[in-house]
Protein backbone atom coordinates (compact mmCIF):
# COMPACT_ATOMS: atom_id res chain seq x y z
CA UNK A 1 0.00 0.00 0.00
CA UNK A 2 1.24 3.71 -1.11
CA UNK A 3 0.08 6.05 1.06
CA UNK A 4 2.33 9.06 0.22
CA UNK A 5 3.04 13.01 1.00
CA UNK A 6 5.20 14.42 -1.26
CA UNK A 7 7.01 17.40 -0.17
CA UNK A 8 9.23 20.03 -1.92
CA UNK A 9 10.23 23.64 -2.52
CA UNK A 10 8.99 25.30 -5.21
CA UNK A 11 10.95 24.21 -8.27
CA UNK A 12 12.48 21.28 -6.84
CA UNK A 13 10.64 19.27 -9.04
CA UNK A 14 7.81 17.76 -6.84
CA UNK A 15 5.14 18.60 -9.83
CA UNK A 16 6.97 16.31 -12.20
CA UNK A 17 7.93 13.83 -10.07
CA UNK A 18 3.98 13.68 -8.57
CA UNK A 19 2.78 13.52 -12.48
CA UNK A 20 5.70 10.33 -13.05
CA UNK A 21 4.61 8.80 -9.66
CA UNK A 22 0.53 8.66 -10.14
CA UNK A 23 0.62 7.54 -13.85
CA UNK A 24 3.73 4.96 -12.99
CA UNK A 25 1.86 3.42 -9.64
CA UNK A 26 -1.67 4.14 -10.79
CA UNK A 27 -2.50 6.86 -7.81
CA UNK A 28 -5.20 9.19 -7.32
CA UNK A 29 -2.98 12.88 -7.24
CA UNK A 30 -4.59 15.12 -4.39
CA UNK A 31 -3.70 18.67 -4.16
CA UNK A 32 -5.04 20.70 -1.57
CA UNK A 33 -6.06 23.26 -4.75
CA UNK A 34 -7.53 20.26 -6.97
CA UNK A 35 -9.25 19.35 -3.38
CA UNK A 36 -10.96 22.84 -2.48
CA UNK A 37 -12.00 22.95 -6.41
CA UNK A 38 -13.79 19.59 -6.55
CA UNK A 39 -15.27 20.11 -2.83
CA UNK A 40 -16.89 23.75 -4.03
CA UNK A 41 -17.97 22.19 -7.78
CA UNK A 42 -19.48 19.21 -6.33
CA UNK A 43 -21.37 21.61 -3.59
CA UNK A 44 -20.59 19.49 -0.44
CA UNK A 45 -21.18 21.36 3.09
CA UNK A 46 -17.30 21.78 3.49
CA UNK A 47 -16.99 22.69 -0.36
CA UNK A 48 -19.79 25.73 0.53
CA UNK A 49 -18.22 26.60 3.06
CA UNK A 50 -14.62 26.90 1.76
CA UNK A 51 -16.15 28.83 -0.85
CA UNK A 52 -17.36 31.57 1.00
CA UNK A 53 -13.97 31.74 2.78
CA UNK A 54 -12.33 32.24 -0.41
CA UNK A 55 -14.74 34.33 -1.70
CA UNK A 56 -13.60 36.84 1.28
CA UNK A 57 -10.52 37.03 0.59
CA UNK A 58 -9.40 34.59 3.85
CA UNK A 59 -7.23 31.86 4.72
CA UNK A 60 -9.55 28.27 4.90
CA UNK A 61 -8.62 27.21 8.57
CA UNK A 62 -6.85 23.85 9.27
CA UNK A 63 -10.54 22.56 10.67
CA UNK A 64 -11.90 22.84 6.84
CA UNK A 65 -8.74 22.11 5.61
CA UNK A 66 -8.35 18.49 7.34
CA UNK A 67 -12.34 17.96 6.65
CA UNK A 68 -11.72 18.16 3.15
CA UNK A 69 -8.67 15.72 3.28
CA UNK A 70 -10.89 13.39 5.12
CA UNK A 71 -13.61 13.69 2.67
CA UNK A 72 -11.21 12.84 -0.07
CA UNK A 73 -9.22 10.00 1.38
CA UNK A 74 -12.26 8.61 2.35
CA UNK A 75 -13.55 8.28 -1.34
CA UNK A 76 -13.35 4.74 -3.28
CA UNK A 77 -10.64 5.75 -5.55
CA UNK A 78 -8.00 6.31 -2.44
CA UNK A 79 -8.30 2.38 -1.16
CA UNK A 80 -5.33 1.09 -2.52
CA UNK A 81 -3.18 4.04 -2.07
CA UNK A 82 -3.05 7.63 -2.93
CA UNK A 83 -0.32 10.62 -3.57
CA UNK A 84 -1.02 13.64 -1.15
CA UNK A 85 0.71 16.90 -2.70
CA UNK A 86 0.61 20.10 -0.68
CA UNK A 87 -0.76 19.25 2.68
CA UNK A 88 0.04 19.09 5.39
CA UNK A 89 1.96 22.19 5.74
CA UNK A 90 2.43 22.64 9.29
CA UNK A 91 2.94 20.49 12.62
CA UNK A 92 -1.25 20.79 13.08
CA UNK A 93 -2.39 19.69 9.83
CA UNK A 94 0.36 16.64 10.14
CA UNK A 95 -1.06 15.59 13.54
CA UNK A 96 -4.66 15.73 12.29
CA UNK A 97 -3.74 14.10 9.53
CA UNK A 98 -2.23 11.33 11.52
CA UNK A 99 -5.40 11.23 13.65
CA UNK A 100 -7.90 10.66 10.28
CA UNK A 101 -5.85 8.54 9.04
CA UNK A 102 -6.52 6.13 11.89
CA UNK A 103 -9.87 6.85 11.56
CA UNK A 104 -10.68 6.13 8.18
CA UNK A 105 -7.75 3.12 7.83
CA UNK A 106 -5.51 4.90 5.34
CA UNK A 107 -2.49 6.35 7.15
CA UNK A 108 0.29 7.52 5.77
CA UNK A 109 3.27 5.21 5.32
CA UNK A 110 5.95 7.39 3.28
CA UNK A 111 7.05 10.58 3.34
CA UNK A 112 9.17 11.55 0.07
CA UNK A 113 11.06 15.34 0.29
CA UNK A 114 12.43 16.42 -2.76
CA UNK A 115 15.56 19.29 -1.81
CA UNK A 116 17.27 21.36 -3.98
CA UNK A 117 19.79 24.18 -3.54
CA UNK A 118 18.33 27.48 -3.81
CA UNK A 119 21.53 28.30 -6.51
CA UNK A 120 19.35 25.72 -9.00
CA UNK A 121 16.12 26.57 -7.85
CA UNK A 122 16.12 30.46 -8.91
CA UNK A 123 17.02 29.38 -12.59
CA UNK A 124 14.51 26.46 -12.63
CA UNK A 125 11.02 28.77 -11.50
CA UNK A 126 12.12 31.56 -13.89
CA UNK A 127 12.17 29.08 -16.64
CA UNK A 128 8.81 27.08 -15.77
CA UNK A 129 6.20 26.96 -17.73
CA UNK A 130 2.59 25.39 -16.94
CA UNK A 131 -0.61 24.17 -17.94
CA UNK A 132 -3.54 25.87 -16.28
CA UNK A 133 -5.88 22.74 -17.65
CA UNK A 134 -4.18 20.00 -16.03
CA UNK A 135 -1.55 21.41 -14.08
CA UNK A 136 1.83 19.70 -16.01
CA UNK A 137 4.82 21.35 -15.68
CA UNK A 138 7.74 22.28 -18.17
CA UNK A 139 10.74 24.30 -18.56
CA UNK A 140 11.77 26.49 -21.28
CA UNK A 141 15.42 24.50 -21.55
CA UNK A 142 15.09 21.50 -19.07
CA UNK A 143 11.60 20.23 -20.39
CA UNK A 144 10.53 21.50 -23.04
CA UNK A 145 7.39 20.14 -24.94
CA UNK A 146 7.06 18.27 -27.88
CA UNK A 147 5.57 21.84 -29.58
CA UNK A 148 6.79 25.20 -28.17
CA UNK A 149 3.61 27.04 -25.74
CA UNK A 150 1.95 23.70 -25.51
CA UNK A 151 1.33 21.23 -23.07
CA UNK A 152 2.09 17.82 -24.47
CA UNK A 153 -0.90 16.22 -22.16
CA UNK A 154 -4.10 18.06 -23.26
CA UNK A 155 -3.21 20.51 -25.72
CA UNK A 156 -3.71 23.57 -23.80
CA UNK A 157 -1.47 26.61 -24.32
CA UNK A 158 1.14 26.82 -21.41
CA UNK A 159 1.84 29.64 -19.00
CA UNK A 160 4.22 31.56 -16.88
CA UNK A 161 3.06 31.68 -13.05
CA UNK A 162 2.95 35.52 -11.98
CA UNK A 163 4.69 34.28 -8.52
CA UNK A 164 7.68 32.31 -10.98
CA UNK A 165 10.20 35.19 -10.70
CA UNK A 166 13.11 35.43 -8.33
CA UNK A 167 12.16 38.09 -5.87
CA UNK A 168 8.36 36.16 -5.30
CA UNK A 169 10.13 32.47 -4.89
CA UNK A 170 12.75 34.13 -2.63
CA UNK A 171 9.61 35.01 -0.54
CA UNK A 172 8.08 31.75 -1.23
CA UNK A 173 10.83 29.77 -0.33
CA UNK A 174 11.68 31.44 3.14
CA UNK A 175 8.08 31.05 3.82
CA UNK A 176 8.09 27.55 2.71
CA UNK A 177 11.27 26.63 4.88
CA UNK A 178 9.73 27.70 7.91
CA UNK A 179 6.80 25.82 7.69
CA UNK A 180 8.97 22.46 6.76
CA UNK A 181 11.85 21.89 9.15
CA UNK A 182 9.78 21.07 11.84
CA UNK A 183 7.70 18.45 9.49
CA UNK A 184 10.92 17.07 8.18
CA UNK A 185 11.78 16.37 11.86
CA UNK A 186 8.10 15.02 12.73
CA UNK A 187 8.31 12.51 10.07
CA UNK A 188 11.95 11.46 11.04
CA UNK A 189 10.36 10.48 14.15
CA UNK A 190 7.98 8.27 12.54
CA UNK A 191 10.11 6.66 10.72
CA UNK A 192 8.55 7.30 7.22
CA UNK A 193 10.76 10.27 5.87
CA UNK A 194 13.17 9.85 2.33
CA UNK A 195 15.09 12.43 1.07
CA UNK A 196 16.29 12.96 -2.28
CA UNK A 197 18.29 15.66 -3.94
CA UNK A 198 16.03 17.17 -7.11
CA UNK A 199 18.96 18.48 -8.70
CA UNK A 200 20.13 15.09 -9.97
CA UNK A 201 17.43 15.34 -12.92
CA UNK A 202 13.81 14.65 -13.46
CA UNK A 203 14.88 11.06 -14.94
CA UNK A 204 17.14 10.17 -12.10
CA UNK A 205 15.37 11.38 -9.48
CA UNK A 206 11.99 8.97 -10.76
CA UNK A 207 14.77 6.11 -10.85
CA UNK A 208 15.33 6.49 -7.19
CA UNK A 209 11.96 7.51 -6.02
CA UNK A 210 10.54 4.57 -8.09
CA UNK A 211 12.80 2.33 -5.89
CA UNK A 212 11.60 3.35 -2.78
CA UNK A 213 7.95 2.56 -3.94
CA UNK A 214 8.84 -0.51 -5.54
CA UNK A 215 10.38 -1.80 -2.39
CA UNK A 216 6.78 -0.59 0.04
CA UNK A 217 4.09 -2.01 -2.83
Amino acid sequence: MLNIILMGPPGAGKGTQATRIVDAFHLPHISTGDMFREAIAQGTPLGLKAKAIIERGDLVPDDITVGLVKERLSKPDCAEGYLLDGFPRTIPQAEALKALGKEIGREVNLVIDITCDESILIPRISGRRVCPKCGASYHVKNMKPQKEGICDRCGAELIQRKDDNEASFKVRLDNYNKQTAPLQSFYQAEGIYHVYDGAVGADGLFKEVSSLLEAHQ
